[in-house]
C-alpha cells in the first residue's frame, strides 16, 4: 500500500512538471525605470535591488526552485502580482498621483512588515529589512514625494 502511494505521488509530481508557468522578463526601457525618472540614492537602490526588485520589476532573477512545480506556480504568480501592483521598470509610465500613492504604500508596507513578503524571505534571508533599511526607504519616499509635488506646481 505504501509503495503504491509513493508511486502515485511520484507520478503526480512528474505530471505537475508539464504545467510550466511563464517566467519571463519583459524588455526594460531604461528611460522608464524608477532610477531614470526618480531621484534614487545609491543606498535606496541597494535596498530595492536586494529586497524588492525580483517581484517589482522586469529584472526578476528566477532561482532554481522557480522551475519546479508546484513552487514554480507560486513564484510566477507572486512575480505577476508584484509587477501588476508596482513595477520599478515602468515607474515612468505612472501618472504623478499614482506615483505619490505608490510611495506612500511603499513606506507603509515596509514599516508594517508586509514587504518583503514572508514567503520570499524564506528563501531570501538577505532581503530582510533592518530598522535602518526601513527608515532609509521611508525617508526617501518622503523626499521623492516632495520632489514630485514640487515638479508639478
Amino acid at each position: 500500500m505504501l509503495k503504491k502511494l509513493l508511486v502515485l505521488v511520484a507520478v503526480l509530481f512528474a505530471a505537475a512538471q508539464v504545467v510550466r508557468p511563464a517566467r519571463s522578463n519583459p524588455t526594460v526601457d531604461p528611460a522608464r525605470t524608477l532610477q531614470a525618472t526618480g531621484r534614487v540614492t545609491p543606498e535606496v537602490s541597494a535596498i530595492l535591488d536586494r529586497a524588492c526588485r525580483d517581484c517589482h520589476s522586469n529584472e526578476t532573477r528566477w532561482p532554481w526552485y522557480s522551475q519546479v512545480a508546484p513552487v514554480s506556480w507560486l513564484v510566477a504568480r507572486d512575480v505577476r502580482v508584484g509587477r501588476k501592483e508596482l513595477s520599478f521598470s515602468t515607474w515612468g509610465d505612472y501618472p504623478v498621483p499614482k506615483r505619490l500613492d505608490k510611495l506612500d504604500e511603499m513606506c507603509k508596507e515596509v514599516r508594517e512588515g508586509g514587504m518583503p513578503d514572508a514567503s520570499y524571505l524564506l528563501m531570501h534571508s538577505e532581503a530582510r529589512l533592518t530598522d535602518a533599511d526601513k527608515e532609509t526607504l521611508c525617508a526617501w519616499t518622503r523626499q521623492e514625494r516632495t520632489a514630485l509635488i514640487e515638479s508639478v506646481q
